[in-house]
């Protein structure tokens, strides 16, 4: 770095005096010229020389413990960083729809005309109040949370000196009940898609064997027959059923690694596939099958379920057969498929099944979100901590202690 007098020449005149340049008098007269981290050759102008040294050696340091952000790259619109952050970002399909809505809807148009150099503590929490107006509590997380995660990624990147989203007041999420169905509500659901005459329905067998196994609504519909081993009676979740927007559904890996799992299948399971099997013969359908990211391919798939068309399943046709079908059921409006897999866990749970067999079951990450999901169904939890800490804590009493002796 070098602090140049833009007034005067660096030479000098026959007399020593120092000659004045084309630029004497007008603009800002000291410039202090530098590189960037990414070896750019950049220039910053000052009116006063005293300036000028104190920017030149600040940026000095800066530069030499790796902290230097340049100030032209804060100068990018959040609308623009994000996008580029967006892009960058290894989400799963179906994640990387809601990131781009999220975006879209919720925050370029309150912020993302904003410098991102511009952007303070106060404007996020400016947005987080501005966001309860429009947002459920547990949805403004979700949101913010990509928020939080590109402003990191521009503090990390040295695009910003400071990371706005610190020390940020999220509205609390108020811990709601579970709605997990009694058996008789899930075949009251079950009878509801029955054919006519008695006769087996297309999605009939869908929710006793979604109950039976706990599998998402995705890995349910990406069940090939040769997933379901009716002899050794247990059910391999190696793949699940997409649905993204604009899209024919595909096979893809499964939620997390975790999800690739084997789950027990009951009788009440097996006669549940069986039963939908035997009514509804296999056949095979062309789909695309990216369950190997790297090496997609099209192939033909003997899945279990299918649609009325005899294609694979989709969400956007199955919210028209699912809403009336649970009104008719009487259970109550907003009942979603992935109750079936509360009602699973629950069972399991009441049963006298640990956190890790569940979370198992399951395929969840860790045993922390199954316990915090399921924490309110173990049965006895309260009663059982009482009696281990009066056992452990009580004061020995005269009877007491004649019985020890």
């Amino acid at each position: 770095m070098a602090v140049d007098d833009l007034w005067y020449l660096k030479g000098k005149g026959p007399d020593g005096e120092r000659l004045p340049s084309k630029r004497h008098g007008r603009g800002k007269r000291w410039r202090v010229r530098y590189t960037d981290d990414t070896g750019v050759a950049r220039e910053r102008l000052f009116d006063r020389k005293a300036d000028a040294d104190r920017w030149d050696a600040t940026t000095r340091a800066d530069v030499a413990r790796g902290v230097y952000v340049d100030p032209d790259a804060g100068k990018v619109t959040v609308k623009a960083y994000g996008e580029q952050w967006r892009a960058n970002q290894l989400h799963r399909d179906s994640t990387a729809e809601r990131v781009e809505r999220a975006l879209r809807v919720h925050v370029y148009p309150v912020i993302g005309a904003l410098p991102m150099a511009r952007v303070r503590r106060t404007s996020i929490q400016t947005w987080v109040k501005d966001r309860t107006q429009v947002l459920e509590p547990s949805t403004l997380r979700v949101v913010y949370s990509y928020l939080a995660s590109m402003f990191l990624a521009a503090a990390i990147d040295r695009v910003i000196g400071v990371n706005p989203c610190q020390g940020i007041q999220l509205p609390d999420v108020a811990r709601t009940d579970l709605f997990v169905p009694t058996a008789d509500q899930v075949y009251a659901l079950s009878d509801v898609f029955a054919g006519p005459n008695g006769k087996q329905g297309r999605y009939q067998a869908q929710p006793v064997a979604a109950a039976a196994t706990g599998l998402r609504q995705g890995e349910l519909w990406g069940l090939e027959l040769e997933h379901v081993d009716f002899l050794r009676r247990r059910v391999t979740v190696a793949q699940q059923l997409k649905v993204i927007a604009g899209r024919k559904p595909f096979l893809a890996p499964t939620k997390t690694p975790e999800s690739c799992r084997t789950v027990d299948l009951s009788q009440v399971g097996a006669e549940a596939f069986a039963q939908h099997i035997e009514a509804f013969p296999i056949t095979e359908v062309e789909i695309d099958d990216e369950t190997n990211p790297r090496k997609p391919i099209r192939r033909k798939a003997k899945l279990i379920f299918l649609n009325n068309n005899g294609d694979p399943m989709n969400r956007s046709g199955w919210s028209h057969v699912w809403t009336p079908a649970v009104a008719r059921a009487g259970l109550p409006k907003g009942f979603g498929f992935h109750a079936l897999r509360h009602y699973f866990a629950t069972v399991l749970i009441h049963g006298g099944a640990s956190v890790k067999t569940v979370q198992l079951a399951l395929g969840h990450t860790t045993p922390t979100i199954t316990l915090n999901t399921y924490v309110g169904h173990w049965p006895d939890a309260v009663e059982t901590t009482r009696t281990l800490i009066d056992s452990a804590l009580r004061r020995p009493t005269a009877a007491t202690l004649a019985a020890v002796q």
